[in-house]
């Protein structure tokens, strides 16, 4: 759709594994170089692992296209088969006749082991290729060991490759597979691409498909945050940026910024998979919330002491006009609310700031000064307040929702708690 817009030839992004757009990393080049020199062994197995999406199946097949001309190859593509049906697709990829279509297993085996022979007198090879090969289950895996025993007395017949993620490495670390673990000849692990690999990645697959200036196109600040995106991940990389390239186009730009990117993200990804990194602002807001709300507290908690030891050393100013003894309770309250550990941030139990106003009525009034948590929270958008007060209203173990619950206070009196201001 995009592609004349841009002057393209082709479409630059596709996730098919067209090796004409493989990009050779470092670790692209020696995992194809192992596939090679696992062919060029005489049998066993090459194992080629590495996470969804970072080129497996590309690199298997530019190595299909490097082949000699003196090899046979069978390429099974669904490995979730029974041991007859994967006997019977290696029968099929490689032509081999085969009668009926209730033969034994060792039937099966038989015709393999006749083809490899034949091809052996021709001075030809024959490799097995097993994509998605984590899929495979112990029998299935047990019947491809017994089929690297078809050999002569000079080499193996059959040269085997399995493809998959890594989960086939740890399959291969069990005890009972030790044996087939032993027969492996080669292996190579297929990592992400690091931040210095994405931008000639995404140039080159440009390149290959007919952009005459693919920096242009894609800025350095765009492919950094491609990065941060796909943390690599070559088929997240070719989806998110045919994505933008499409929304580049609707929006009549040939040049692919971060809005654009970021939209085409979340898009592809969804919003919950890409979530830009939190604001500077967001970052604070949690500090000062818990600050600000744990120097209220302390300050309550210092004015109800306070005005508890200014009335107790009142009667010994003024002895002649109130009995010394009167001063007893109120400095056993005080005492008592000093001592007292303070309750969660933010939110009180309705009876101690009932208790402590009435010992000292004017405290309330002094508080007034303090910073109240609706003045902090007027610092951030809504949604942090709404996530700040969930938060203090779990320290009570209460849950709240404000499109159920309504307004913090409101609620929070209606079940016996109060909130500072």
């Amino acid at each position: 759709m995009y592609e004349a817009f841009f002057h393209l030839q082709e479409t630059p992004f596709s996730i098919a594994p067209n090796p004409h757009y493989l990009y050779m990393s470092q670790q692209h080049n020696e995992a194809l170089a192992h596939l090679v020199y696992g062919v060029g062994r005489d049998g066993g197995f090459v194992l080629l692992t590495g996470e969804v999406g970072t080129g497996k199946t590309t690199v298997c097949r530019c190595f299909l296209e490097q082949i000699p001309d003196d090899t046979d190859v069978a390429f099974v593509l669904n490995p979730k088969l029974q041991v007859e049906e994967l006997l019977a697709t290696i029968c099929d990829e490689l032509s081999i006749p085969y009668i009926g279509d209730s033969i034994s297993v060792k039937d099966y085996i038989d015709c393999i082991n006749g083809f490899l022979l034949r091809q052996h007198a021709q001075g030809r090879h024959t490799v097995l290729i097993i994509d998605e090969a984590q899929n495979l289950n112990s029998d299935v895996l047990e019947q491809i060991r017994l089929l690297t025993n078809l050999e002569t007395h000079e080499k193996k017949l059959l040269q085997i490759i399995l493809l998959g993620q890594p989960e086939l490495q740890e399959m291969f670390r069990q005890p009972e597979l030790r044996q087939l673990s032993q027969r492996v000849t080669a292996r190579f692990h297929l990592n992400a691409l690091g931040e210095d690999e994405v931008g000639p990645y995404v140039y080159h697959r440009l390149t290959v498909a007919g952009a005459v200036d693919p920096k242009a196109m894609f800025p350095v600040a765009t492919i950094r945050k491609l990065y941060q995106i796909s943390k690599g991940i070559p088929r997240i990389i070719n989806l998110v940026c045919d994505r933008a390239m499409l929304g580049a186009y609707a929006k009549e730009t040939r040049v692919i910024d971060g809005h654009i990117l970021g939209n085409a993200a979340k898009e592809v990804l969804g919003y919950k998979v890409y979530a830009p990194a939190k604001s500077t602002r967001q970052k604070w807001l949690p500090a000062l919330i818990g600050g600000a709300a744990g120097f209220a507290i302390m300050v309550l908690v210092g004015l109800s002491y306070w005005m508890g030891v200014s009335q107790h050393e009142a009667p010994h100013e003024v002895a002649e006009e109130a009995d010394s003894n009167a001063a007893e309770p109120v400095a056993d309250i005080a005492a008592a609310a000093a001592k007292e550990p303070p309750p969660p941030p933010a939110i009180l139990k309705q009876a101690n700031i009932k208790s402590a106003t009435e010992v000292v009525p004017e405290a309330a009034a002094q508080q007034s000064s303090l910073l109240s948590l609706d003045q902090v929270f007027e610092l951030a958008d809504h949604q942090q307040d709404a996530d700040a007060y969930r938060d203090l209203f779990s320290a009570w173990g209460i849950p709240y929702d404000p499109a159920e619950n309504g307004m913090a206070c409101p609620y929070a009196e209606s079940l016996g708690l109060a909130c500072l201001s």
